[in-house]
């Protein structure tokens, strides 16, 4: 009969993994055996059950329901609500109103995740975190990304039916995983669209090419984060679960 042995993550040289888990903001020490003890905590693929464990904080990666922790307190995920009319920059040489005048208190050198032209407001994100900006950047995880369109005319069924099933643009096929007719009036309309997509002016290219230009872009969402009420010009940390989200995913 073959038997599995379930691989050892104790570290004795390492800090309690309650300690550990409470200094990431997941509650008391208490708190934290009860969320260990229920078999919610995994470390390094493991389910940890013991409370006599310890890990290694620098080299130790915890999920708790499924959900990455960050154990490294220097690094930080923002949101943005970029205006419209800032480039997607942290410095532009032209001079041009960019993104550094949103984080002057912060201290961490950040990367901007993904771009929206000068033209499209909405939701960036900013991480001093490199491998996590990496993943998100990188199409092989194709991340959603969920924009409200303003088009000019009134949009017609067919438009839906074409983009869900694909259209070619001068780069290459396209094509959205979601799209909502939210409202058609007069000679306009608003469309929800969610795509994988990265490439440049993406959104615009293809209604543009459907015969309905787009007057105002904002991207709403990315992956499993939110603009939600955030003002144009602020930004906002992202939370515990927020942030465990977003790295699952794109398999941190």
């Amino acid at each position: 009969m073959n038997r599995t042995t379930q691989r050892d993550v104790h570290d004795p040289d390492g800090v309690r993994l309650q300690k550990v888990l409470a200094s990431a903001g997941l509650g008391s020490r208490r708190a934290c055996e009860q969320i260990i003890t229920s078999g919610r905590v995994k470390v390094d693929g493991i389910v940890v059950r013991e409370l006599g464990v310890r890990v290694d904080p620098g080299t130790a990666v915890l999920h708790v329901d499924d959900l990455r922790v960050q154990l490294d307190t220097s690094m930080v995920t923002l949101a943005l609500n970029k205006p419209l009319g800032v480039v997607s920059t942290l410095h532009d040489p032209n001079g041009r109103p960019c993104l550094d005048q949103f984080v002057t208190d912060r201290t961490e050198r950040l990367f901007h995740v993904g771009r929206l032209d000068a033209e499209t407001e909405g939701l960036l994100l900013l991480t001093n975190d490199g491998e996590l900006a990496n993943r998100l950047s990188h199409p092989s995880h194709g991340v959603p990304k969920r924009y409200l369109a303003t088009l000019e005319g009134r949009v017609k069924p067919a438009v839906g039916v074409a983009l869900r099933n694909g259209i070619e643009l001068d780069d290459g096929p396209v094509k959205v995983d979601e799209y909502t007719l939210i409202d058609a009036s007069g000679g306009a309309s608003m469309v929800e669209v969610v795509l994988h997509e990265g490439r440049n002016r993406v959104v615009r290219r293809m209604f543009d090419q459907m015969g309905h230009p787009v007057t105002r872009l904002v991207r709403t969402q990315i992956g499993p984060v939110r603009l939600g009420d955030l003002r144009p010009g602020r930004t906002r940390v992202l939370g515990r679960t927020e942030l465990g989200s977003l790295m699952a995913a794109v398999d941190l």
